[in-house]
């Protein structure tokens, strides 16, 4: 029979250990945010549903987005033991400068949307990180104003080709004259992708108060009340707009889109040249014979074209065609520092993080874009520590393989 006795003092002072109280509730929130997964279930309560799927959603069935998310998934590390990985080096070289994390923020459109912060606030936590940052096109804070903001960080600037190819030409004259040093071209996007979410919501950009938007706000106060007390929402790069976004795609961008377009953009760019939006090996090796110094395996987080090649399946193919004559970058489906490691392993040289961040800035503006990079980096140290490598050049195929 079990002897019972009465707990001493000291015996419950072990046990009962209080969590401290945090008053901020930001912080509150995001200190229980442990994964990008938690990350996003936050943004989820936080924003109205029309500004959640606009960054959360993909095109069509989404089974771009689905599979490039399974192909991680799918993924199975091989470790090395006895390797003594105490000190970990996550750096890299990209483009020749050295990124103090493997992976950099993609550029997304629209980001004040998300967050009354938006750009300036992602680009101050790049600056802090020593990792690069992304203008878009379609962003909505400018191009100076970026730079004013985070005036020591490695700023790359996201061009779509539009019809008026003067503005182009203004748009990349204005970023080298601010310190960005790499234009990032995006080539997957001619015409707009069928974003099913945005239509049923009827998303427009800046969202406008329909009886629906409406009632979804009174449950988001504090988004609506942070959209319309600061600086109105508007394109950086262009004049307001009243409709969705794929009628601005198609509106604004160039359907007749070609290699003479590339060579333009090359001769007009006197910076580093990325293409954005390969999906075949072949194409990745013509773009590096028109000028190309990188090029990204993207399906534009699985937004344009519905069941396209998944990034990571295109990895090692891109790399055989291209023979190292360029460096070869990967995005969309990364949701994890596990991820970037795969990607790494696989041969990518860095990789772009968007929708991880984003979901962050939903959650807490700049700091819980710091709080993505934090579960990012964190996760990239703990899976390179138990894979048994400790510095980025050390990975190999071997260690992830795409089963």
């Amino acid at each position: 029979m079990t002897k019972r006795r009465a707990p001493k003092v000291g015996e419950l002072k072990q046990i009962l250990r209080p969590k401290p109280l945090v008053l901020n509730p930001t912080e509150r929130r995001l200190g229980n945010a442990h994964t990008i997964a938690d990350l996003r279930t936050i943004a989820r309560l936080r924003t109205p549903r029309a500004v959640f799927d606009y960054t959360d959603g993909a095109a069509e069935l989404e089974d771009s987005l689905r599979r490039a998310r399974q192909a991680f998934r799918n993924v199975e590390f091989h470790p090395n033991v006895l390797r003594g990985v105490a000190d970990v080096d996550t750096s890299v070289t990209v483009l020749g400068k050295r990124s103090a994390l493997p992976f950099a923020f993609a550029p997304t459109g629209f980001t004040r949307m998300m967050h009354h912060e938006g750009e300036r606030a992602v680009a101050r936590v790049a600056q802090r990180e020593g990792i690069p940052v992304s203008l878009s096109t379609m962003g909505t804070t400018s191009i100076e104003d970026v730079a004013a903001a985070a005036p020591e960080a490695r700023r790359w600037f996201q061009l779509y080709v539009w019809r008026d190819h003067a503005a182009g030409q203004d748009l990349m004259q204005r970023a080298h004259e601010s310190g960005y040093d790499t234009l990032l071209l995006t080539v997957d996007t001619p015409v707009g992708g069928a974003r099913m979410r945005d239509v049923r919501n009827g998303l427009t950009i800046p969202p406008t108060l329909t009886l629906r938007t409406f009632l979804d706000g009174a449950t988001h106060p504090a988004w609506w009340f942070n959209l319309l007390s600061t600086e109105q929402l508007r394109f950086a790069s262009l004049d307001a707009w009243g409709g969705t976004v794929q009628e601005l795609i198609n509106k604004l961008f160039d359907p007749t889109l070609s290699f003479d377009d590339l060579d333009w953009v090359r001769e007009s760019w006197p910076g580093k040249l990325v293409v954005k939006g390969i999906q075949n090996p072949d194409d990745a090796r013509d773009v590096v014979k028109h000028g190309a110094d990188a090029v990204v395996l993207s399906n534009h987080g699985g937004r344009q074209l519905d069941r396209a090649p998944t990034p990571l399946e295109l990895l090692r193919p891109s790399l055989d065609a291209l023979g190292g004559d360029a460096e070869v970058w990967l995005d969309t489906g990364i949701l994890s520092g596990g991820d970037i490691v795969a990607a790494l392993a696989q041969g990518a040289t860095t990789c772009l993080v968007g929708r991880a961040y984003l979901y962050g800035l939903m959650a807490g503006g700049e700091r819980g874009v710091q709080r993505c990079v934090d579960i990012l980096r964190t996760e990239i140290v703990r899976t390179m520590q138990l894979l048994g490598v400790r510095t980025i050049d050390a990975l190999r195929p071997g260690h992830a393989v795409l089963r």
